[in-house]
């Protein structure tokens, strides 16, 4: 099989698309006229690679299956469209500061991928580099920091503990006086972290693995998976049946359902996370701040909007609807950190699911099922991942062998007791 040509330049629309300035003026007003991001495609009765969830995991892995190892007959099914789960409503916030050495490599690795995303795709995804705060208000705390510090160091990743007084000139808004409830007594300081815009990096992913000859899918909703002899042999939709080699789990939220479709159970469970945005306002915080103590992250958008987040619902549920308890305490939160943002009004909110496991890492790589594949289990750092997992997902397609860097996420950890605890780093630490 030829391998695609994955260079920028081979994702440049053809000359028939190029256009004048005066064309793209007129096309951007009436929106006619424009050649579509990736087509749809009648549902083939065998493809090679099945993925079920066209979010940033799907779209990542069904790319690197093209680009890295030439693999082109892959599918990627979504009951819905594409990136319009956990993809479409987190809060897009980049970093790779984690606790455990596993934890540092893997999203260290992701990170420089997303670093020059843009360049591979030919996409605009819109990178900031601004830097990463997480807040420490008591010893305890501190301790933690200094450790994911020399953590981070040892793998090679800048990060440093600063004083209140660091603080407070990289984010004058913050009280960092001493007659708070909450103090600020210093911070792990991760220059590297930033935000990206989530929509732009599915478009990008989604419209590269299209070029590549992936087909994708949506409103195409898998109601079986079959297995024989222990081994998957294909999926069943609302469109009809397919048969595949390999199928591979993707999806956020209803994840333990699609695996239990193939006879794998995982330990995994699903609550709600919200986050809200205000209106927009002058630039002013060009850092990401987070606290783990007050459970609240923020960041500033381009256009002005201050992206508010917390931790996870303490319930278990399917829902992606906003709460009153939620902004309220949010909005407290918040103020104990900037008082001056007292005035700022909500425009909206909302809820993403996250799936949880015990040692709140992620799930990746084989399962007892020969060809079913899963990569699920993200929590609330799913997208910080996506081309990290999506790379290492096509490789262990490819060559039929885990690669070393998931090779401590894999579902059997849970049996031998080889926990990679994250929850130190993961857990409100965005």
């Amino acid at each position: 099989m030829t391998r695609p040509d994955p260079s920028p330049s081979s994702f440049r629309p053809p000359l028939q698309h190029r256009f004048s300035a005066a064309h793209l003026a007129v096309r951007g007003f009436t929106q006619r006229g424009w050649p579509r991001s990736w087509r749809d495609h009648d549902l083939k009765r065998h493809y090679d690679v099945v993925i079920i969830g066209g979010g940033l995991h799907g779209l990542a892995t069904a790319y690197y299956l093209a680009a890295n190892h030439g693999i082109t007959n892959v599918a990627v099914l979504d009951k819905g469209y594409m990136g319009g789960g956990g993809s479409g409503r987190n809060t897009a916030i980049l970093r790779s500061n984690y606790l455990t050495p596993e934890g540092v490599r893997f999203y260290d690795r992701s990170l420089k991928l997303y670093e020059g995303l843009a360049n591979e795709l030919n996409y605009n995804v819109m990178f900031s580099r601004q830097g990463h705060l997480t807040l420490a208000h008591n010893d305890s705390a501190l301790r933690t920091m200094r450790w994911r510090a020399e953590v981070n160091k040892v793998q090679g990743v800048d990060s440093e503990v600063i004083d209140p007084r660091q603080v407070k000139e990289l984010v004058p808004h913050l009280d960092t006086s001493t007659d708070t409830r909450y103090p600020i007594l210093g911070a792990l300081y991760h220059p590297p972290g930033g935000t990206i815009r989530h929509d732009a990096v599915v478009w990008g992913y989604a419209r590269a693995a299209d070029h590549l000859g992936v087909q994708i899918h949506q409103h195409t909703e898998v109601t079986g998976i079959d297995v024989d002899n222990g081994r998957v042999t294909g999926v069943r939709t609302h469109r009809g049946d397919i048969s595949a080699g390999t199928v591979i789990n993707c999806t956020a939220g209803w994840s333990t359902t699609i695996s239990e479709m193939a006879g794998v159970f995982m330990p995994v469970t699903t609550s709600p996370l919200q986050a809200a945005v205000t209106e927009p306002v002058k630039p002013f915080l060009h850092t990401v701040v987070v606290s783990g103590t007050l459970h609240v992250y923020v960041s500033q958008t381009d256009r002005g909007e201050l992206v508010f987040g917390a931790s996870v619902d303490p319930f278990t549920s399917y829902s992606t609807r906003g709460s009153l308890a939620f902004a309220e305490g949010l909005a407290g939160n918040v103020l104990r950190l900037m008082p001056a943002l007292s005035g700022m009004r909500l425009l909206r909110q909302w809820a993403g699911l996250c799936d949880m496991t015990p040692d709140y890492s992620p799930i990746m790589g084989t399962t007892p099922v020969e060809g079913f594949l899963v990569d699920v289990g993200w929590g609330t750092y799913g997208f910080k991942a996506g081309p990290v997992a999506g790379e290492a997902m096509a490789e262990c397609v490819a060559t039929g062998k885990m690669p070393e860097i998931i090779a401590d996420f894999g579902l059997d950890r849970f049996a031998s007791g080889r926990l990679v605890g994250e929850k130190g780093a993961a857990a409100v630490g965005h």
